[in-house]
């Protein structure tokens, strides 16, 4: 059932109830002040994402580097380690002696090639 205010709405409103709202007038300045800042947003995000791509791409290197001087050193470091392990000290160290520091016994003599070939 419709009551008295609804029937007079009714005809009053030839669109059902619909009633259109009065349309604001955007500013021609603000349309283009929310365009320019749009814009220069979208520019920084994609800036911001290829020097972020780039800064990975170093960092990447780098990793690179310090993983193939880790591989190194461990592999120095088991060397180490098998000379420790030795069972006689004395033989490590005059092995070493011998090997790395370039030492010789008292009676041995060493022959060097000096002809340049």
């Amino acid at each position: 059932m419709l009551n008295e205010a609804d029937v007079r709405n009714n005809k009053k409103n030839k669109n059902n109830g619909y009633v259109p709202k009065k349309q604001k007038r955007t500013n021609p300045l603000m349309k283009l002040v929310v365009t320019v800042t749009g814009f220069v947003f979208v520019v920084y995000c994609l800036t911001s994402i290829v020097l972020t791509q780039a800064e990975i791409a170093e960092k990447r290197q780098e990793l690179d580097v310090l993983v193939e001087k880790a591989e190194k050193l461990e592999d120095e470091n088991e060397e180490y380690q098998s000379m420790l392990s030795e069972e006689d000290e004395r033989t490590f160290m005059e092995r070493y002696a011998v090997e790395v520091l370039g030492y010789a016994y008292p009676n041995e003599r060493r022959f060097y090639d000096t002809a340049g070939n």
